[in-house]
């Protein structure tokens, strides 16, 4: 099935034999943080303007396979799709189902969605990203939900899309002492300019105090997915289906407590094996935890677009690596069988 094990590999590799077969939820949480308008952070959508609708745009696509909020779906400046694709063609493929959920999207999506009732992060080098309150919010509606969304299914797989998070979830991480850098979707990953907004926000820390950390440099999608995983994990397997994102969630889900051995990380082999972003060595400072990975193949593409995944570009997102997992699992699939199906969904949107 071309997954391979990480971190507390005999963890991993008792999840794959578990869950072999096994039925499938997944959940997108869809966000927002305004740090992400700071030029030269992300290259999530075509331009600034569109930075808002990225999220709610991955998540009509992943619905109806078209936007609603936007025309097409969501693309960078030179034409790379968003990995919102792997992850439809995946869930289809193995006809696993899912929600999302709205967790401070500074636009809703346009079909069914649980709301948070949680106001989009602002932008942290200027000002705290939420309250202490919005927090605490978000990790109680976090936890109902994964309670309830975990009672039917083997294995929950919580995704995120939150342009810019990659520079919230640094900052947290250096906020709580680790020593660390952070993927990127872009090639060159801006680290300058990403150290340079977490020494600006850090001047701000006063406390250790784990939940004044997240209100003061996270971004609402970081309490509601930990939320989420705190209480799922007590009832079936939970995979956080992202890269360095979360973390900063796995970070937060230690303090209000979660089940580690039903608990794992689920990415794409770009996230795992950039140098620069260093993503379990950095596991390693905050927990012993299960990572799986797997190779989406998309250097094989015949298309510029996918090409630059393998590249450096992208990597990950809108959980995509986590639901290629969850469809491999579930169906027993090949990853060439899957790729085939990427490359036929590339041609359908293009077209």
């Amino acid at each position: 099935m071309s997954i391979i094990c990480h971190g507390d590999v005999e963890n991993a590799k008792k999840f794959l034999h578990d869950l072999s077969k096994k039925r499938f939820t997944f959940g997108l949480v869809a966000s927002y943080t305004e740090t992400c308008e700071i030029p030269g952070i992300t290259i999530a959508g075509a331009d600034k303007e569109f930075l808002k609708f990225t999220a709610p745009a991955d998540s009509e696509y992943i619905e109806y396979g078209k936007c609603v909020c936007i025309p097409g779906i969501p693309i960078s400046p030179d034409g790379k799709p968003t990995p919102a694709l792997l992850t439809r063609v995946s869930l289809n493929a193995a006809k696993i189902p899912h929600f999302v959920v709205n967790a401070g999207s500074k636009v809703a999506p346009s079909l069914c969605y649980f709301d948070a009732d949680i106001l989009p992060g602002k932008n942290i080098s200027e000002s705290p990203a939420m309250s202490i309150e919005q927090v605490k919010s978000g990790i109680e509606y976090g936890k109902n939900l994964g309670k309830i969304m975990s009672r039917n299914t083997d294995c929950l797989v919580i995704g995120e899309c939150i342009p810019g998070g990659t520079t919230t979830a640094l900052t947290v991480l250096r906020a709580f002492g680790l020593e660390c850098n952070v993927s990127s979707s872009m090639q060159n990953n801006p680290l300058d300019l990403k150290n340079k907004i977490v020494s600006d926000a850090l001047k701000r820390k006063k406390s250790d105090d784990t939940l004044e950390i997240i209100a003061n440099f996270g971004d609402p999608m970081m309490p509601v997915c930990a939320g989420m995983l705190s209480s799922a994990s007590k009832n079936c397997h939970v995979i956080l289906a992202g890269g360095t994102q979360m973390l900063a969630v796995l970070q937060l889900a230690k303090h209000i407590g979660y089940d580690a051995k039903n608990s794992a990380i689920g990415c794409t082999s770009y996230i795992v094996d950039d140098s620069q972003a260093k993503f379990l060595e950095t596991l390693e400072q905050i927990d012993n935890l299960a990572v799986l990975s797997c190779d989406p193949c998309l250097h094989n593409s015949q298309h510029f677009g996918f090409r630059s995944y393998a590249d450096g570009f992208v990597k990950e997102g809108a959980g995509a690596g986590g639901a290629i997992i969850a469809s491999l699992l579930k169906t027993e699939n090949s990853i060439e069988n899957l790729f085939t199906l990427f490359e036929q969904e590339y041609k359908r949107i293009s077209t």
